[in-house]
């Protein structure tokens, strides 16, 4: 017999969550065929073409469920210090005035990104990716913003871009300078402002260490015209934008951000329906970040309902940050979308797949099973895929598949 098919390896006695927009696509009793660290074949089992079995890896199983390999949308896990005493001040009831008095908040966290060198934040951003990769995860974004200096921004992006080079994990970065305002610009917004689009966004695209563009445009953080210079700013150089918005008010940050064709919204709670219109017109993905609703114990919930209404793409990811999520858990925030946010376990799982690569920019390369895709995929010792949203704290997660090779 000719064994025209040559594959790099295979596994059968599986089941498959290949995911599309209305449902897990299941084919069960199924093989997977990978070549060149794509998806090379997959269907039923029966159907799968004739390999030399002698000189090919096949991996067995045993019954288990193949997904897309997660994808974490929406990161910060690169920072220095902590919050933990900020944290429990909050609990014994001080307020927000008085934790920033003690040198609290955003502040603290800058102020220990700056101090701290390389190795340092090197090394506690790869602990992270690690936790993060043993629950499934294939692909994060990981954002600057806790630098708030040029110097300290560019350390920040360049020790992300080593984190992809060095670490299975693939990485998207993103530069996020606007953020928040930083001590020395207290009482000038907008000469901050002039620092991003300026210098910094400058020295961003001079080392190319810049996936996308994001800003916080909120009461607490810019307004709808700093963020749009700094969109505008961004688009001359030919960056997709992304946008911290609607978080705890509606400043129309979203239908400014559609305007701009961004990649995601994020946050959202305070969306309304005009916002909702706006993104779906322009394709922008709706990002929910249910560990930060949690934290924080908000309780105006994202308009899930009518971003079912329109249709709107709905990620969801962990926002894994010191001050407001510092929960590092994908498979967490799958439970909490379900249970918080009342969202279905398919659509959480299309949250952290094919929706999640939307935000990213990468549905063309993974987000779902199919041929030709990056084989990044994810064995779960689960009877359905349901499971993934129903339990927390027992890792369902069998085997993690980057490119092909078994990680």
């Amino acid at each position: 017999m000719s064994l025209n098919n040559e594959f790099d390896s295979v596994w059968i006695d599986v089941n498959l969550a290949t995911m599309n927009e209305t449902d897990y696509g299941i084919i069960e009793n199924a093989a997977i065929a990978i070549k060149d660290g794509k998806i090379a074949w997959l269907g039923k089992r029966e159907d799968l073409p004739a390999f030399d079995a002698f000189a090919t890896p096949t991996y067995q199983g045993k019954g288990g469920w193949i997904t897309p390999g997660l994808i974490d949308c929406h990161t910060h896990i690169v920072y220095g210090g902590n919050r933990a005493k900020e944290f429990e001040m909050r609990l014994e009831g001080a307020t927000y005035q008085e934790i920033a008095a003690a040198g609290g908040g955003i502040v603290s966290t800058v102020k220990a990104t700056r101090e701290a060198d390389e190795e340092t934040l090197y090394v506690a951003a790869k602990n992270r990716l690690n936790a993060l990769m043993q629950e499934g995860v294939t692909m994060v974004e990981i954002k600057s913003g806790y630098g708030l200096d040029t110097e300290t921004e560019i350390k920040m992006l360049h020790i992300a871009r080593l984190l992809g080079e060095h670490h299975p994990i693939d990485v998207k970065t993103t530069f996020l300078g606007a953020h928040a305002l930083p001590p020395e610009y207290k009482e000038n917004a907008d000469g901050y402002i002039d620092l991003v689009c300026g210098e910094m966004m400058d020295a961003v695209v001079k080392d190319d260490l810049a996936d996308a563009v994001d800003a916080f445009c909120e009461s607490v953080g810019f307004d709808l015209a700093q963020t749009k210079r700094v969109f505008e700013a961004a688009k001359r150089h030919n960056i997709p934008v992304k946008l911290h918005a609607e978080q705890m008010s509606n400043l129309g940050g979203s239908e400014m951000a559609a305007s701009f064709n961004a990649l995601s919204v994020d946050h959202i709670e305070y969306l309304d329906e005009a916002g909702i219109k706006a993104i779906k017109e322009s394709g922008t993905v709706a990002v929910v970040l249910p560990g930060a609703f949690y934290f924080l114990r908000e309780t105006q919930q994202p308009p899930i309902d009518l971003l079912r209404k329109y249709k709107v793409p709905m990620a969801i990811a962990t926002d894994a940050n010191p001050g407001s999520s510092p929960l590092c858990s994908l498979q967490l925030m799958l439970n909490m979308a379900c249970t918080l946010f009342r969202m279905t376990p398919y659509e959480a799982l299309a949250g952290v797949t094919l929706h999640a690569a939307k935000a990213l920019g990468m549905q063309e390369k993974v987000g779902s099973l199919a041929v030709g895709k990056q084989a990044d995929l994810v064995l779960w010792d689960i009877e359905h895929p349901a499971q993934l949203s129903y339990q927390y704290g027992v890792n369902p997660c069998a085997q993690v598949i980057k490119n092909g090779v078994v990680v």
